[in-house]
């Protein structure tokens, strides 16, 4: 199973998503992730510094989303229901495997606030945010491969 997290720049959310789910090492899922509007940047030092105090070590560079992503992905997580509503727009062949990560972790309609430009201890609140919807999303794909 291919997980595609996307969110806006590729350096905060998304990639933390995907560090997380990675350190997870769940038997026959790859991980990956981009963003909208994403440049080649590296991660935010504050993201990596959270990973790191989490044990998790994660080396990422931004990475703009392409179509063959979108192809790629058995499973499309989005931060925002505009991320969600931008992919469903152009990548409308796709509809039925883009979700918000809320959306798909436990039907909520929120989005995953964006931590850029915000302190540690907010890059810490959106980790923990992350952490437990990524477990949740665990859990249902663990489910879903015992069938």
């Amino acid at each position: 199973m291919n997980i595609f997290f996307v969110c806006t720049g590729n350096t905060c959310r998304s990639p933390m998503a995907e560090a997380i789910l990675t350190a997870k090492q769940l038997p026959g899922v790859e991980v990956r992730s981009a963003g909208i509007f994403a440049g080649e940047s590296p991660m935010s030092s504050h993201a990596q510094t959270v990973l790191g105090d989490q044990g998790i070590d994660f080396a990422h560079t931004s990475k703009q989303l392409m179509p063959e992503d979108m192809e790629w992905a058995t499973l499309i997580l989005t931060m925002t229901e505009s991320h969600r509503t931008f992919l469903l727009q152009n990548f409308p062949e796709y509809a039925t495997k883009i979700y918000t990560l809320k959306e798909f972790a436990n039907g909520s309609a929120a989005d995953v606030s964006d931590p850029y430009g915000g302190s540690l201890s907010t890059y810490q609140s959106t980790f923990n945010e992350l952490h437990g919807l990524i477990n949740q999303v665990a859990g249902k794909l663990n489910r879903e491969m015992e069938r």
